[in-house]
């Protein structure tokens, strides 16, 4: 902690109110002394390297290599991963891994290498280790991808944590990408990005971090191949990045540079080298496959804070009224005055149950948020059972540690003990019993409500870390996840027939194994726009599919055509939601005018309309880990004009959408990958690998179909429907459809469909199957037969 935190907390004073503000003045003051006691500054430092190596113990999928002041263990795991870690670090303990480490490769063999160095030559890559302790990376064929040259330690001589550094080089053409929830991505450029979940203390915008999740998986694309790489750490640290430059023929190319500094915790990495396909299901079955939402939490959302039960009826009748399709509200900031986490205002809710349950009839779910904080009132339920089971963070010296929530002073709980989660997980019985049927965490970086962006909990505050034991330094970055994990187990206990519906502000990696994640309070400005695409994309690259943004920011400043331009944005994102801008003077969708309505509603009946889409590619992501919104470049990572755009993306392998990202655009330029490409409001066909201009009226965004793709839609009688798209002539196409009954656990069937077309215009729709191919078990509709091509 430093001085930043108590200007933050001064410049609160006056806007807080003075109680509310003095409060704030105090905890600053509290963690700031904690701190200073439990965490006294660093003194003399030892510098350390790994030193020469002296001997080597080989063992299954690699071995030990031992330096003069360190010792490097390397393994390659069955599935292709590599795993290295220094000074004894082991795979385990690990919040990011789901289970146990994966098992080693026994034909990965470690061999000795020219000077004096090491390796291990495994079928998808080869680890080469020199004498002095730099890991490189190559492919089967001899290609570098990755070098980390020798790490360094800075050991203080009282013998607490020590910090360290790992400088890394990639190809001169690398492009970077990752590090979570990044507004200024998807591709990170030149510069320096920290890994502390932060909430930034007002609405974000595009140039704004760190953001609320950041984790440490770097995804890096050059010509020769695609390698994920990610140090499992979760302490406070930094990546400096640097793009690489190519020698134009000169033979003097610059290489790319990561530098990760952390102030603790063990240095060790996995690396995963592929396709990003492949990348992305290794590093699925590493940390988890990403949980399926129901279906109904794929639909359209809508969030505001109500003033009451009627309020919510009004605003439910108003979309119902006006054919805009409404599949969730959410009740916004807390339905709950008072501060109790669970509890609903009896005065504005007297009756959340029936409201939930009229609501459910007329197919419209309710979403409650839940923060960390717990009040300190005697006589809360909460605070009692937490202080019963011992359940809440303490600093150094044993005490409660309190910060400031929304109503006062609050107590947190360690949500990295399975005791204290196993607690709260059965807290959500009020809220399920409540009639909500998901949550979303708000706050839970942690943050402090009075003074946004200001830590809660001193650095020096003491967490169970699984038993482990350790203080806030390690913990804080995981907080969010292990209150997700929490949420999680606990609704599958109390609701063992349905799909838990949790999504989380904060989180780190592994958080796809219990929900997914949204943008926070994106600034509702046009650079805004741009950074909530930059988060789901960055997010998905990291293995956590299911996200999205504040459709129309969080601080009300959308204009109309701003506001409709992010809805149709939106409407191709995994989590569609719409946010209330009443600071703007505008609600919902109608107060915008009725021009805007009118296009509002085609978007939002178009997202209903691709909802089975939307379910098969959430429960592909869960086998596959390929996230549904996927960079251009996804197919063909070799193509540096498609690793260079960022203003579009692929929704599965079916479609591209090209959302408008500026004002005033009637018509934008769209860079197609190679193949062939419908434009699916015109039917007109373009060929790519190119660019394209197009028209982008207000009313739509340009959306572009692949050639013989076969998706599954909403029809006309709300059946499930298949939609082709004719293959060229002489070509072949296909898709796949799942199933799902909306809920529930049972495995639904994969159905695989192929389309041929002849040189002529006839187009066939096969089902394929273990017992050979047989009609296709749907209405088909084929489209993309009436125009010619264009170039």
């Amino acid at each position: 902690m430093d001085g930043r935190d108590l200007v933050r907390s001064m410049k609160m004073v006056g806007s807080a109110g003075a109680a509310g503000g003095m409060r704030t003045v105090r905890a600053a003051w509290r963690r700031r002394r904690a701190d200073a006691v439990a965490l006294p500054a660093r003194g003399v430092e030892r510098a350390r390297v790994p030193g020469v190596v002296r001997d080597v113990e080989p063992g299954p999928g690699g071995g030990t290599i031992r330096f003069s002041r360190s010792e490097l263990e390397i393994r390659v795991a069955v599935n292709g991963a590599v795993f290295w870690g220094w000074d004894g670090a082991e795979p385990e303990p690990s919040y990011a891994l789901a289970g146990r480490r994966p098992e080693a490769d026994p034909r990965a063999v470690l061999e000795p290498d020219k000077d004096g160095g090491w390796r291990v030559v495994a079928e998808r890559v080869t680890v080469m280790v020199s004498r002095h302790g730099a890991v490189e990376v190559r492919t089967p064929g001899g290609v570098a991808l990755r070098r980390d040259l020798p790490p360094r330690w800075w050991e203080p001589a009282d013998g607490v944590p020590g910090r360290w550094l790992q400088r890394s080089e990639v190809s001169a053409d690398a492009r970077f990408f990752g590090l979570g929830a990044r507004a200024s991505g998807p591709r990170l450029r030149t510069g320096t990005y920290r890994l502390w979940n932060t909430d930034p203390g007002r609405a974000f915008d595009r140039g704004d971090d760190p953001l609320y999740l950041t984790m440490p998986v770097q995804l890096v694309v050059s010509d020769a191949a695609t390698h994920l790489a990610f140090h499992d750490t979760s302490w406070d640290g930094s990546v400096r990045l640097r793009e690489g430059e190519e020698g134009a023929g000169s033979g003097h190319d610059r290489p790319g540079v990561s530098e990760l500094r952390m102030d603790g915790g063990p240095l060790r990495c996995w690396v995963v080298v592929g396709t990003p396909a492949r990348v992305l299901l290794v590093w699925a079955s590493l940390t988890g496959a990403p949980a399926v939402p129901p279906a109904w939490a794929l639909g359209h959302h809508h969030a505001r804070s109500f003033g009451d039960e009627q309020e919510v009826r009004r605003v439910v009748a108003g979309h119902q009224e006006r054919g805009l399709p409404l599949d969730v509200v959410h009740l916004g900031v807390g339905p709950s005055d008072d501060g109790q986490v669970f509890a609903v205002d009896q005065e504005r809710f007297p009756k959340p149950a029936v409201l939930a349950e009229e609501l459910r009839q007329g197919g419209v779910r309710l979403v409650s948020v839940v923060e960390p904080a717990v009040r300190t009132v005697p006589g809360d339920a909460v605070h009692d059972g937490g202080a019963a089971e011992d359940a809440f963070v303490r600093d150094a010296s044993g005490r409660i540690v309190e910060g400031v929530a929304r109503t006062g002073g609050a107590v947190y709980p360690d949500f990295t003990h399975a005791r204290v989660r196993r607690w709260w997980g059965g807290l959500y019985a009020e809220g399920v019993a409540q009639g909500f049927s998901g949550f979303s965490h708000d706050m839970d970086e942690p943050t402090s409500f009075t003074a946004f962006g200001e830590p809660t909990l001193p650095r020096s505050a003491r967490h169970a870390l699984e038993g482990r034991g350790g203080d806030h330094r390690e913990a804080h970055n995981v907080y969010g996840l292990c209150m997700a994990q929490a949420a999680y187990e606990g609704l599958r206990e109390l609701l063992p027939e349905e799909r838990p519906f949790v999504f989380s502000r904060s989180g780190w990696a592994g958080l796809q194994r219990y929900g997914g994640t949204w943008s926070g309070d994106v600034a509702g400005g046009w650079p805004g726009l741009r950074a909530s695409l930059s988060l789901v994309l960055g997010l998905g690259l990291c293995g956590v599919p299911y996200s999205g943004p504040d459709v129309g920011g969080s601080d009300g400043g959308s204009s109309p055509e701003l506001y409709l331009r992010w809805l149709q944005l939106g409407s191709y994102l995994p989590l569609f939601r719409t946010r209330a801008a009443l600071r703007a003077g505008r609600a919902e969708p109608w107060e915008f005018g009725p021009e805007v309505l009118e296009h509002a509603r085609a978007a939002l009946v178009e997202r209903r309309r691709l909802l089975p889409y939307f379910v098969t590619l959430a429960h592909l992501a869960r086998r596959t880990g390929a996230p549904p919104v996927r960079p251009l470049w996804w197919g063909a990572p070799e193509d540096r004009a498609l690793r260079d755009c960022e203003d579009a993306f692929l929704l599965g392998d079916c479609l591209l959408v090209a959302p408008v990202l500026d004002p005033g655009a009637d018509r934008r330029a769209v860079r197609l990958p190679r193949g062939l490409w419908y434009d699916t409001a015109t039917g007109e066909r373009y060929t790519g690998p190119g660019q394209v201009l197009v028209d982008a009226p207000l009313g739509r965004i340009p959306v572009f179909a692949r050639a013989g793709a076969v998706m599954p839609v909403r029809g006309e009688d709300d059946g499930l429907e298949l939609e082709v798209w004719a293959p060229a002539p002489g070509g072949t196409g296909g898709g796949l459809v799942v199933r799902d009954a909306g809920d529930g656990w049972n495995e639904p069937e994969i159905e695989r469909y192929v389309a041929r077309r002849g040189v002529g215009r006839e187009v066939v729709v096969e089902r394929e199957g273990e017992d050979g191919v047989r009609e296709p078990s749907h209405p088909v509709r084929v489209r993309g037969l009436d125009r010619s091509a264009q170039m």
